[in-house]
């Protein structure tokens, strides 16, 4: 059977999926973690077969309220009566990463703050493209951004699962800390003097990337040290925030 996880360790290192078809692909992927599977008390065949299935692969299996299922996928009318925490290996609370650091000042690092991305298809986007850039963590708060779902899952094409993504409470909570741990914080802003393409890049920098529609909240903003912007020498406003911040991604991996 598989570790069981206390409550605020499935919250950090967990990506919680719900619905038949999720709940079993997850129990059937080999390459796939899963830390339990909670399932409604009201039964039928969705539950039934997806107990099945998690007692043969042995893990936990425990049993819940209708409502409790619900407020735990946060779905109620997709849920199916069927929850399951896979874990995501990569995964881990922006306070252990910033403990590491500093056990090893040397060590660099390029991070990213999403604060306000509400869309599941951006926020799958943003963790597709910073996986395969091979930036080293994206900072995602728990309040003020999409959760991580089965829709961002599905958005990042199942790069979600091992993506670095650094757990916080909030933006600018994880802000105030990443300051005290020496990092140069950057915004984006369309508006910005300064080119993405001539940023200098410290060795501990995070880039603050806003919402869809209202950007990063003010008292996000409040801490960047500096701005920049993507250059855009076509007639447009804007880039859609997940285009923006590949854009980020990449040429923090091109500079190496």
């Amino acid at each position: 059977m598989a570790p069981s996880l206390d409550p605020r360790e499935r919250r950090d290192r967990c990506i919680t999926v719900y619905g038949r078809r999720a709940v079993l692909e997850a129990l059937a992927d080999p390459a796939l973690e899963v830390a339990g599977v909670t399932v409604s008390e009201a039964g039928g065949a969705v539950v039934g077969e997806v107990s099945k299935a998690a007692r043969a692969a042995g893990v936990e299996l425990r049993r819940e309220k209708p409502h409790r299922v619900s407020l735990i996928s946060g779905n109620g009318r997709q849920d199916q009566g069927v929850v399951a925490d896979v874990v995501a290996p990569a995964m881990e609370p922006l306070s252990e990463r910033l403990q590491a650091l500093a056990r090893d000042p040397s060590r660099r690092q390029r991070l990213l703050v999403v604060d306000g991305v509400t869309t599941p298809a951006n926020l799958g986007l943003i963790l597709r493209s910073a996986t395969a850039a091979g930036v080293d963590g994206v900072v995602l708060p728990r309040k003020g951004t999409a959760a991580l779902s089965p829709q961002v899952v599905k958005a990042s094409a199942g790069t979600a699962w091992r993506a670095p993504i650094l757990r916080a409470a909030d933006a600018p909570a994880a802000l105030s800390d990443l300051t005290d741990a020496g990092f140069v914080i950057v915004g984006l802003d369309a508006g910005a003097e300064t080119s993405l393409w001539d940023l200098e890049l410290p060795d501990r920098v995070a880039f603050l990337v806003g919402g869809e529609h209202d950007g990063a909240s003010a008292e996000a903003n409040a801490y960047a040290h500096t701005w920049t912007a993507v250059p855009m020498p076509g007639d447009v406003e804007s880039l859609n925030v997940a285009c923006a911040t590949t854009l980020v991604a990449f040429e923090i991996a091109r500079r190496g």
